[in-house]
């Protein structure tokens, strides 16, 4: 049984690699299953045991990233914001090929603003309204503010090709944080 499983998850993995080598290289409209399936070295009747269309196969590519990024909040919960970011920017540092796709890709609107929602939820907790340098303040204006800065900042580093190493990210961005939440 084991071998099975080993032989999915490669088949898997091959076709997400193939996905977004894909994407790197032109617009995921023109992208047929039988590219990805060339690219993967597997049958479209495997990509297609999988996912129902390619679409199918993007929104949990997205989705599994996305997942992952919210165990790493997770576990850094109760950590201060610059130590909490490192793990996040090593993760997409780690993941560049498709952060970048996904950042520089017409083809993946969804990705931005499943990236959105997803930051909205981690910081909303964060807010705090009733104290503190924002006190009253429109909660949803601040939550905006942090989470369209954020996704932007992700934009500029992966569109410049990562200027500066995550851990300097995760200090900086750590830093403004702070200093608005």
């Amino acid at each position: 049984m084991p071998k099975v499983d080993r032989r999915i998850a490669k088949s898997q993995e091959a076709i997400k690699k193939a996905v977004i080598e894909l994407m790197s290289e032109k617009n995921f409209d023109d992208i047929t299953i039988q590219d990805i399936s060339d690219r993967a070295n597997v049958s479209r009747g495997t990509i297609y045991l999988h996912y129902t269309d390619k679409y199918d196969l993007l929104d949990k590519l997205i989705a599994e990233h996305i997942e992952e990024l919210r165990k790493i909040c997770e576990s850094a919960s109760e950590m201060d914001y610059v130590d909490a970011n490192l793990p996040w920017f090593e993760y997409l540092k780690d993941h560049y090929l498709f952060f970048s796709t996904m950042v520089a890709s017409k083809g993946a609107p969804s990705f931005r603003s499943q990236f959105l929602e997803f930051l909205i939820e981690e910081f909303k907790d964060e807010v705090d309204v009733e104290k503190g340098k924002n006190q009253g303040l429109n909660e949803e204006v601040i939550l905006q503010f942090i989470v369209t800065s954020y996704v932007g900042l992700v934009e500029w580093w992966f569109n410049n090709g990562m200027p500066v190493p995550p851990h300097v990210m995760a200090e900086q961005v750590g830093i403004l944080l702070d200093r608005n939440l």
